[in-house]
């Protein structure tokens, strides 16, 4: 289906449905908390002791959401390190779906916020362990000639649980409560816990029962964590991959500045909040669409070139947002932006795939995941605190940042190609 290998498309099924499971919680507990599920009555009013901060309610929501992608981003080099060394990724991918479902269904049966807290911290560990191996096991699935269709496919997958997630956790907590005959009352916050440890118990079966480790996975990493961030060729400044990643964080950030501006963005332009919703799925939108026939177009043509043009989209693209007047400019301004995010990360992933070596996909590869992962925590903080200097300056910052991504991909990135003996290698672009 699709071209892809077989094993490739379960893992993207299983991504999706993970990413249905996560997605749900980003809405559902803010939800939870501000409904009085949780008791927060003795922490809220009170400071942080040092730095004397007033814990508000929506300090302590924050705080529950960016555990999640703190310890997701962070702990990606160091799990995908272990499943190199050991030369095992599919062990890896069920242990983490494993605690998601745990923690998920741990929600049910607590209102004590430091065990939310505990909970969601969790969850961004075994997180930490589902991502980069899942990406790595993708990786060694594909050859020089399928790797950016295989990623175009995943990521696919994964946005449309990602963007489907939050829709249907709306429903499901505002439908509640429910009636069972054998298990009786069930409130809307309950059914949605309840759907996100389905979500990782069907992702967990997927893997489980459909996905293997590849024959030549072998364990040949060393002790350190073996992250290059000079390159070690003496070609360029910096590491290939390495500068892959901060293209990737700073195309990440650009995504994540919208959301926090919604009242802004609704001000502004005199549109409903549905409007706002469309606008904010475009990228997304954009993204399920191209991702597939631009990660196949890159395993005929080459990586840079679509990273170069994506790159070069992203200034524009986001400076827009701040320009624009109108919600029909700002759709489209939305779905280039979209655009352009597609022509960078599918194909980046897989040029990265290209240099990376043997038994070294779980850690070279978790560098463009956990800057992905680290500019979506990132953005949302950079547009609240830099909107107090004018409406169009987010965006402006964004579209220096695509710049800058720009710039990486041109001067130190070069093109792969498949040699006579099927592996990749560097193609100077003099």
């Amino acid at each position: 289906m699709f071209g892809t290998d077989r094993r490739v498309l379960v893992l993207a099924l299983a991504r999706m449905a993970d990413a249905v499971a996560n997605s749900f919680l980003i809405v559902v507990l803010p939800l939870f908390i501000a409904s009085g599920g949780v008791d927060i009555t003795g922490l809220v009013g009170s400071t942080v002791p040092v730095v004397g901060l007033l814990v508000t309610e929506e300090l302590l929501i924050g705080v529950v959401l960016s555990l999640f992608g703190l310890l997701n981003s962070f702990g990606q080099p160091f799990t995908g390190r272990l499943s190199d060394r050991t030369g095992k990724r599919k062990l890896y991918v069920l242990l983490g779906l494993a605690l998601l479902a745990v923690a998920s269904l741990g929600y049910l049966y607590t209102d004590d916020y430091t065990v939310i807290v505990g909970l969601r911290m969790l969850q961004g560990v075994g997180a930490a362990f589902t991502i980069p191996c899942t990406i790595a096991l993708v990786n060694e699935l594909a050859t020089e000639t399928s790797r950016g269709g295989n990623f175009g496919v995943f990521n696919t997958f994964r946005l449309l649980g990602f963007g489907f997630g939050p829709v249907v956790a709306g429903t499901v907590v505002e439908a509640g409560p429910y009636r069972f005959p054998v298990v009786g009352g069930l409130s809307g916050f309950d059914a949605a816990f309840l759907v996100a440890v389905v979500g990782a118990l069907v992702s967990f079966g997927l893997v489980s029962l459909l996905v293997s480790d590849p024959e030549e996975t072998n364990a040949t990493a060393g002790e350190e964590l073996g992250l290059a961030v000079r390159d070690p060729n003496g070609r360029h400044l910096l590491d290939p991959v390495f500068a892959i990643a901060v293209a990737t964080l700073c195309l990440s950030v650009g995504i994540a500045l919208f959301a926090t501006l919604q009242g802004r963005i609704n001000a502004r332009l005199g549109q409903a909040p549905v409007l706002f919703g469309l606008q904010f799925a475009a990228v997304v939108i954009a993204n399920v669409v191209f991702q597939i026939p631009i990660g196949r177009a890159s395993d005929r043509y080459g990586r840079r070139p679509f990273l170069l043009v994506g790159s070069a989209l992203l200034a524009p693209a986001v400076l827009a947002q701040g320009l624009v007047t109108t919600p029909v400019g700002m759709l489209a301004a939305r779905t280039l932006h979209g655009v352009a995010v597609g022509m960078v990360y599918a194909p980046g992933l897989a040029l990265a795939g290209d240099l990376t070596g043997e038994g070294q996909s779980g850690t070279q590869l978790s560098l463009l995941t956990m800057a992905f992962g680290l500019g979506t925590a990132l953005g949302p903080l950079v547009s609240g605190y830099l909107v107090r200097f004018g409406f169009v300056v987010p965006f402006a910052f964004g579209g220096a940042l695509g710049l800058v991504a720009l710039g990486l991909v041109y001067t130190q990135v070069e093109e792969t190609l498949p040699d006579a003996g099927g592996s990749a290698e560097a193609v100077p672009q003099d």
